[in-house]
């Protein structure tokens, strides 16, 4: 079976585009999303993938509307990987089933770790160079003595969040939590 997935798109001309291309490729099926968030293109497209079996092939006209980032892309191609379907992307020319297909998913999960690797150590190195320094990682505290002024200014009606936010420097989210606390 040949399934074809559509991506999200603002532009009709480019979601018939992708219609078209899936079909000439010979789709038996096209599913498309409709609006989605990143996180949503994920469940949709794994969805998706569930209802293939091995060898079946599972095609897109580009990278680009399957995944919003390489890692997303990444998990998606690792599971259809796991899965033994077949991927192929129309335009960008990759096929699972030649090796230059392959080569391509090898270089990408290895850029991919690279990446990570590479944040991983500028993180523990940021850390290890800030706390010298007096820099421990993570939010500052808020200064207590201006939070109190700040919900004393609340409390009092004297003034507008948006007025004590500019006076006291407290974010209009940590006052309206710290008054929630107080009201517990």
């Amino acid at each position: 079976m040949i399934v074809g997935y559509v991506g999200y798109s603002n532009d009709d001309y480019t979601l018939e585009l992708q219609i078209e291309t899936l079909k000439k490729y010979g789709c038996n099926q096209i599913f498309h999303s409709k609006n989605s968030t990143s996180e949503t293109k994920d469940i949709q497209v794994l969805r998706i993938l569930d209802l293939l079996k091995p060898s079946d092939i599972f095609v897109v006209r580009k990278l680009k509307h399957l995944a919003d980032s390489i890692t997303q892309l990444l998990e998606i191609t690792n599971y259809i990987r796991e899965k033994g379907i077949i991927f192929v992307s129309i335009e960008d020319q990759l096929d699972t089933r030649i090796p230059t297909g392959k080569i391509m998913f090898k270089t990408l999960e290895i850029l991919s770790e690279f990446s990570r690797n590479i944040l991983h150590e500028r993180k523990v190195a940021s850390l290890k160079t800030g706390r010298p320094r007096g820099r421990n990682g993570g939010k500052p505290k808020v200064n207590q003595q201006k939070l109190n002024e700040a919900i004393s200014l609340y409390l009092s009606q004297k003034m507008t969040v948006m007025q004590i936010q500019e006076a006291t420097g407290i974010s209009k989210t940590t006052l309206y939590r710290s008054l929630k606390k107080i009201k517990k």
